[in-house]
C-alpha cells in the first residue's frame, strides 16, 4: 500500500471474520442446553407455552420443607465436602455406587451369532415391525438420559457419593447406546431403513413424542430439582419398561439370544437408575406435592400407551397393545408406591413371562450372577459394607414389580 493513501474500511466478510474470533465470556453449565433451545434443536419442546411445570403455591405444590430454598436442600448445596469422598456421608448412595460398579460390562459380552438367523426366519413381519420401533427408540434414549445428567443433574446434585453414581452411569449409558446401534446394524441391512430407525427421534412421531417430553424437562429453567428427579424416573421407569417387557416375550419363545441377554443387562442397569431416582427423591427435604408427582407419571404413561399402540398395531401371540398399555400402569403404580405415593391404576401384571423378571431383579443379582455379570471382587466388598448402620434419612423405597411389595 502506498504511503498516504486512505486505509479502506475492511470488507463486510473481514468484519464478520473479526467478529467470529472475538473471545466469548465463559458459558454457564446449562449454557449449552439454553443455546440449543433457541436455535431450534428441540423447537417442537420450547414453542410450548407452558414448561412441564406450573407454578402454584409453594403449599400446594411441595410438601416436607415447603419454603426451603433449593440452593440449601443438603444433596444439592454447594459445599468444598464435594471434592472428597471420605469420610462417607450418604452410605445408601455409596452402596448404589458400588452395586453400578458391581454390574459393569461391554459390548463385546453379547454374542448375536446366532439372532440374525431367527431375525430372517422366525420372525414375522408384524414381530419385526414391533421390535424396529422398539430398537429405534432405544436407540436415542440413552443419549437424551445423558444428556440430562451432563447438562443438568450432574451440575445440579453436590454430594460427592451421588456424582459418583452419576458419573458411572454417563458410562453405562454409553454402552446401552453402544449396544442399540450394533443390534440395527445387525438387524436392518437396507441403509434407508437403518437411517430412518437411527434418525426416529424426528421420523417417528410417537418416537419424536417420548423424546421432546423428556428434553422438554431438561431445557425447562422453571422446574425444580425434584421434579424433574421425578420426570426422569418415568423416563427410565415407564418409558423404557414396555420395550423391556416385549424382549423378554422374544426369550421365552427362546428366540433372538443375543437380543435377550443384552436386554438382561441393560433393564437391571435401567431398573438400578430409577431405584437411584427414588432414593434421592426421599433424601429430599423439600418433594413435590403427591399430586404432581401422579401429574408427571401419568403424562408419562400416556405417551408411552401411544406408543405401544402404534408400535403393537396388530395383536401378536401372547402379546398385544392392550395387555401392553395395562403393563405399563401396573409399572406406573409400582413407581408411585416408590415414589411414597398411593397407586394410582390398581393394575395387575397381565405377562407370566415377566413374574419372575422385576426391572431390579428378584434374584439379588449382587450375590446370584444373573446374567453371569456380576464382579465377584465388588461383592465380597459389598458384603462387608452391607454391615454398616444405614444413613440417617435413608428410606427403604425401592422401584419393584414384586406382586408382594
Amino acid at each position: 500500500m502506498q504511503a498516504g493513501l486512505p486505509v479502506p474500511p475492511p470488507s463486510n466478510e473481514a468484519h464478520t471474520s473479526s467478529v467470529s474470533v472475538s473471545p466469548q465470556p465463559p458459558r454457564s453449565p446449562n449454557a449449552k442446553l439454553k443455546h440449543v433451545s433457541k436455535t431450534g434443536s428441540i423447537s417442537s419442546v420450547t414453542e410450548e407455552k407452558r414448561s412441564p411445570s406450573s407454578y402454584e403455591d409453594p403449599q400446594e405444590r411441595f410438601i416436607g420443607e415447603v419454603d426451603l430454598p433449593e440452593h440449601l436442600e443438603p444433596l444439592l448445596t454447594e459445599t468444598t465436602r464435594r471434592f472428597v469422598l471420605f469420610p462417607i456421608q450418604y452410605n445408601e448412595i455409596w452402596q448404589m455406587y458400588k452395586q453400578a460398579q458391581a454390574s459393569f460390562w461391554s459390548v463385546e459380552e453379547i454374542n448375536l451369532s446366532h439372532d440374525l438367523w431367527d431375525w430372517n426366519y422366525k420372525l414375522t413381519d408384524n414381530e419385526r415391525h414391533f421390535l424396529s420401533y422398539v430398537l429405534a427408540f432405544f436407540a436415542a434414549s440413552d443419549g437424551i438420559v445423558n444428556e440430562n445428567l451432563v447438562e443438568r443433574f450432574s451440575n445440579e446434585v453436590q454430594a460427592a457419593e451421588a456424582r459418583c453414581f452419576y458419573g458411572f452411569q454417563i458410562m453405562i449409558e454409553n454402552v446401552h447406546s453402544e449396544t442399540y446401534s450394533l443390534l440395527i446394524d445387525t438387524y436392518i441391512k437396507d441403509p434407508a431403513e437403518r437411517k430412518f430407525l437411527f434418525d426416529a427421534i424426528e421420523t417417528v412421531p410417537c418416537i419424536k413424542k417420548k423424546a421432546d417430553w423428556a428434553l422438554r424437562w431438561i431445557a425447562d429453567e422453571r422446574s425444580v430439582f425434584a421434579e424433574r428427579l421425578v420426570a426422569f424416573a418415568a423416563v427410565e421407569g415407564i418409558f423404557f419398561s414396555g420395550s423391556f417387557a416385549s424382549i423378554f416375550w422374544l426369550k421365552k419363545r427362546g428366540l433372538m439370544p443375543g437380543l435377550t441377554f443384552s436386554n438382561e443387562l441393560i433393564s437391571r442397569d435401567e431398573g438400578m437408575h430409577t431405584d437411584f431416582a427414588c432414593l434421592l427423591f426421599h433424601h429430599l427435604r423439600r418433594r413435590p406435592h403427591p399430586a404432581r408427582v401422579v401429574k408427571i407419571i401419568t403424562e408419562a404413561v400416556e405417551i408411552e400407551k401411544e406408543f405401544l399402540s402404534e408400535a403393537l398395531p396388530v395383536s401378536l401371540i401372547g402379546i398385544n397393545a392392550q395387555l401392553m398399555c395395562q403393563y405399563i400402569e401396573f409399572v406406573a403404580d409400582r413407581l408411585l408406591v416408590a415414589l411414597g405415593n398411593e397407586k394410582h391404576y390398581n393394575a395387575t401384571n397381565p405377562f407370566d413371562f415377566m413374574d419372575m423378571i422385576s426391572l431390579q431383579g428378584k434374584a439379588n443379582f449382587f450375590e446370584k450372577r444373573v446374567s453371569e455379570y456380576a464382579k465377584a471382587n465388588f461383592n465380597h466388598t459389598l458384603s462387608r459394607e452391607g454391615s454398616e448402620k444405614p444413613a440417617e434419612g435413608s428410606s427403604n423405597h425401592v422401584f419393584t414389580l414384586n406382586e408382594d411389595f
